[in-house]
């Protein structure tokens, strides 16, 4: 069976060089006689891999020396309660802008911890914008400005950062890092879960300014605290090694790509193909207003559940998998982070034009 083209939102498709790479060393890697798998994380040839990773991430991100890079386990889901629980501790609130499922789970957990501040909503339509950011009026006592740069689900994305003044910002970047140049300057801490632009599920990365860790209570347990991790490079604990080392080939492979900068153009040019298709469409509608929409997450719709759930199986049949949109959001919704081919969009288009044609 011939590979097919993955759309999905997490896991999400890896680049296929990097997985035959994977595939050769699986067995053996460099001249250890073992897996990376078996490999002792306390090893010279580990800690190697991890810290190339490292080296690797900081120079597609141009991340200043004032930034830990720390590699952790828990998801992007656990730096909803780590980061409130580390940085929420001088006046014990922070501001959110609620646009969508991931900002809701951070108002849950930090409400756990203090106040949560919800500045701006796009709750009234269902998540299909980005609030004016020229509107708000942020807490001059907040601790820090959570944002979901780029909504997985509802395929929302920020065009730029809202002006926060001296309080740092905290953005998840889960499904966006590494798919646009970004000034990490202008972040408090960045985090983003793995299974999307960097590789497997079960590492998560966080990058955060140093003064900030400074914030957290010494009486915080080990392995929820930030230092913990800065002191000891990400090694307190057993890493999840494997998924550092299918991230370390990813780096590698997008440096090679040309970096972050080439790597944005072509997902311009992806997202740009499928937009411009869906809105000279006849049955396919796009469900964001086009100021804030995703280049990573297209969501669309045909206005007819039935044909939407036709689609998407038909699709499917011809090898265009996980297309469904969330239970949530209903619809559809091509997920085309950094490792989906171009070819994959064109495809895409194509049979959307040959369904287009045949259910008029």
């Amino acid at each position: 069976m011939s590979r097919v083209y993955n759309f999905s939102a997490g896991p999400a498709v890896l680049p296929e060089s990097v997985l035959k790479k994977a595939a050769s060393e699986m067995l053996e890697y460099g001249d250890t006689g073992m897996s990376v798998m078996e490999i002792s994380h306390r090893s010279s040839a580990y800690m190697k891999i991890q810290k190339d990773a490292e080296m690797l991430l900081r120079k597609l991100m141009n991340i200043p020396d004032s930034y830990a890079v720390l590699f952790l386990q828990g998801g992007a889901s656990l730096q909803f309660s780590m980061i409130p629980m580390n940085l929420m501790t001088v006046n014990k609130k922070f501001d959110i802008i609620h646009t969508g499922a991931w900002t809701e789970k951070a108002i849950k957990e930090g409400r756990k911890f203090g106040e949560v501040n919800i500045v701006a909503s796009s709750e009234d339509t269902t998540y299909t914008y980005i609030p004016d950011l020229d509107r708000i009026k942020f807490s001059p006592d907040a601790d820090y400005v959570h944002i979901c740069y780029n909504n997985t689900i509802y395929g929302t994305k920020y065009s730029r950062l809202p002006e926060t003044g001296d309080i740092p910002i905290v953005c998840d970047m889960s499904s966006c890092i590494l798919s646009e140049p970004y000034n990490v300057a202008d972040y408090g801490v960045i985090f983003a879960g793995a299974q999307k632009n960097i590789g497997p599920a079960g590492v998560t990365i966080v990058i955060i300014r140093k003064d900030l860790m400074e914030r957290a209570d010494k009486t915080l347990p080990a392995m929820l605290d930030f230092r913990t991790h800065a002191e000891s490079d990400s090694l307190f604990n057993t890493p999840p090694t494997y998924a550092v080392y299918i991230a370390k080939m990813i780096f590698e492979w997008l440096h090679d790509m040309g970096g972050v900068e080439a790597m944005h153009k072509i997902n311009m040019e992806k997202a740009g193909l499928l937009y411009d298709f869906i809105d000279s469409s006849s049955i396919f509608k796009g469900n964001v207003e086009k100021n804030s929409r995703s280049i990573m997450n297209i969501t669309f719709s045909t206005g007819d559940k039935d044909l939407d759930e036709k689609f998407v199986k038909e699709a499917s049949k011809n090898s265009l998998v996980s297309l469904a949109g969330h239970k949530t959001a209903g619809g559809m919704r091509a997920s085309i982070y950094n490792a989906m081919p171009l070819e994959g969009v064109k495809a895409l288009v194509e049979f959307m034009k040959k369904f287009e044609s045949e259910n008029r």
